[in-house]
């Protein structure tokens, strides 16, 4: 059985808190007081757990962690990059999502108000941007994660979306594609605006024309990627090649290729963003930018662990680089 400061205490015959006061090296207890605790914790085993030691020394030894839900499918591999390097360094992790908005929000906030961590990891969640500026300006530490540089105020980890798009263009164009769709994110997130700008600026580099009626926004779903396929499908002007900023819509722009009676990638190339699990499981498995998840909850928990122990975080974004994989629907 794991031996308790409550233990330590009783046979030195003092209080819990003196025993505290002599593993921290507080001057205030007597010698022979000090003498004789220290002898009992010889004695005894006794070591204290890493929450007690931060505990003593004002930090809970956990951060936290608000992302806007679960269900994104990429959020799995930044939570287990995140977990690893904190536990391979003695923290927790107390994980707050957004699920239900405004009430979410307010339950998060009693965790901040009990100082339940020492700093945040932040996967930024609607409408919460005002609150955690407030947090970061009182003096909470916060790393954003896929934030690219939007606010400035913050240190963040990112990956090259801009240049992973970049590439995909011109992946079509060297497969001799001109005839380019566009399947984009909501308007409102940043990765969509660097998706979109990094696909368009390699097309202008490669003198390809693209025709913006070929562009359609899309909701980051399966579903919503059948629906902007079949609405490009029946302007029944000529495409040969689809870049969809998620894979779920290009799994769904796949389902609307078949449905359609056409193939990818004899009549239609299709690529897509995130190389999560399924799309090297889709027929035809598909082309995809691979964005490094895991990587960016690694290089963001060393960010905010550095900063714990004394470390300035950087002014500028940590860029965690994106890469291509070649599959069957645009090979």
């Amino acid at each position: 059985m794991r031996v308790t400061i409550a233990e330590v205490a009783r046979r030195a015959r003092v209080s819990k808190a003196t025993v505290s006061r002599v593993l921290n090296n507080k001057g205030d207890v007597d010698a022979a007081t000090a003498i004789r605790v220290r002898e009992v914790i010889a004695a005894t085993g006794y070591t204290p757990s890493a929450r007690a030691v931060g505990l003593a020394k004002g930090r809970t030894q956990t951060v936290g962690m608000l992302v806007p839900g679960l269900t994104w499918p990429w959020m799995g591999d930044v939570l287990q990059g995140v977990a690893d390097v904190l536990e391979a360094r003695g923290y927790g992790l107390l994980l707050s999502t957004m699920n239900r908005g405004a009430d979410s929000l307010t339950q998060f906030a009693k965790h901040v108000s009990s100082n339940a961590f020492d700093g945040l990891l932040l996967v930024e969640p609607p409408n919460s941007l005002s609150y955690i500026t407030t947090l970061h300006e009182s003096g909470l530490p916060v790393v954003m994660i896929d934030d690219r540089g939007h606010h400035r105020g913050f240190a963040s980890v990112a990956t090259s979306n801009r240049e992973g798009s970049a590439e995909a263009a011109q992946h079509l164009v060297q497969l001799g594609r001109r005839r380019l769709a566009i399947v984009t994110g909501p308007a409102e997130f940043g990765c969509t605006r660097d998706r979109t700008d990094g696909f368009l600026e390699a097309l202008s580099a490669a003198g390809v024309h693209f025709d913006p009626r070929l562009q359609v926004e899309g909701d980051f779903t399966r579903d919503g990627g059948r629906a902007c396929f079949e609405q490009l499908l029946a302007l029944r002007e000529p495409i040969d090649g689809v870049f969809a900023q998620n894979d779920l819509m290009a799994v769904g722009v796949l389902d609307a290729l078949r449905d359609a009676g056409l193939k990818a990638p004899d009549d239609v190339a299709v690529i897509g963003f995130d190389d999560i699990p399924v799309a090297a499981h889709t027929q035809p498995s598909l082309t995809t930018v691979r964005q490094p998840s895991r990587e960016m909850g690694e290089a963001a928990a060393r960010m905010l662990l550095g900063r714990l122990e004394g470390e300035d975080l950087p002014d500028a974004p940590q860029i965690v680089p994106t890469s291509l994989v070649v599959r069957e629907s645009a090979p």
